[in-house]
């Protein structure tokens, strides 16, 4: 199969359940909204060696805000839903309420599976000076009394199992056409609601494999894929055909797999305009390391 002349490979992405959450970070400005919603969403590209998987999901204008004002909504990622409340309370913590007049609101909405009491529990900074109020729609709001003003939490978080390791890889004549398309690929995939893309910039530039292949190296969870490397076909069982000289992948996390499939199937669409790209596949264990298999050919 192709798609604007570029080969799409018979294969799948292979992705796994997550516990995940969905916040609203608002602030005075759009750039306190997203220094904040930046800052607790880092050290967070894979659960491989990063606490969490996480990102910024997209901005919300004021109009569309509880409170009136610029904000972006994160998702929050880990495999165990006692590791997720932990990150959520460390990052929320330390990284939000830290940054100048912040607002936090649950984002999950309707989709959540079960809710958790992280604001309830970072109301106790407040020292017993916190304050507690109700909005129409019921939502419990603490204000917690900061040097800033006051910093305002929603009582209870949605969370529910998402889907991570979507994936494709985008394979091109020369490493910068590779670039640029992943490039592309990320700015479509964020018009995607509910998904996120947890690598810098949303590019995986050291694609891995579970495990290692040199006996020395046996105390690695994970090490290079190998076959992926363009500096690497000449020397080892190469996956890269001959013209390859560049490669990049894309992981994409989401709140469940209709999500994830619509962000591969805009991105993978973006990236085959790009001149230099000569193929499009996809990483998997064979179906070993999660139950969601998406085909590639099937999303077109």
């Amino acid at each position: 199969m192709e798609l604007n002349g570029v080969a799409i490979d018979n294969t799948f992405a292979e992705g796994f359940p997550i516990w995940t959450s969905r916040i609203l970070i608002t602030a005075a400005t759009e750039r306190l909204a997203k220094v904040a919603a930046t800052e607790a969403t880092g050290f967070a590209c894979s659960v491989i060696m990063c606490p969490a998987e996480a990102g910024i999901e997209k901005y919300v204008a004021p109009t569309e805000t509880p409170d009136g004002r610029p904000g972006y909504i994160v998702e929050i990622c880990h495999p165990k839903k006692s590791g997720l409340e932990h990150q959520l309370l460390e990052r929320l913590g330390q990284c939000v309420l830290t940054a100048p007049t912040t607002a936090v609101y649950d984002a999950m909405g309707e989709d959540a599976e079960e809710q958790l009491k992280v604001g309830f529990k970072l109301k106790f900074f407040g020292d017993g000076y916190e304050t507690k109020e109700k909005t129409e729609e019921g939502k419990v709001i603490y204000s917690v009394p900061i040097m800033g003003g006051d910093f305002k939490i929603e009582s209870k978080l949605g969370i529910k199992k998402g889907v991570a390791g979507g994936n494709f890889f985008i394979m091109a004549d020369s490493n910068m056409s590779a670039l640029n398309a992943a490039e592309v690929a990320v700015d479509a995939i964020y018009n995607v609601e509910k998904t996120i893309t947890p690598f810098p910039g949303g590019i995986v530039a050291s694609g891995s494999k579970v495990g290692y292949t040199n006996p020395k190296y046996s105390f690695m969870a994970a090490t290079t894929n190998e076959k992926m490397c363009p500096t690497l076909k000449d020397s080892v069982e190469s996956s890269i055909p001959a013209e390859i000289n560049g490669v990049y992948e894309i992981v994409i996390d989401g709140v469940d797999e209709e999500a994830v499939k619509a962000a591969m199937k805009a991105g993978i669409a973006a990236a085959t305009k790009i001149p230099g790209v000569k193929q499009i596949t996809a990483g998997n264990y064979g179906g070993k390391l999660g139950k969601y298999q998406i085909q590639l050919q099937e999303l077109f």
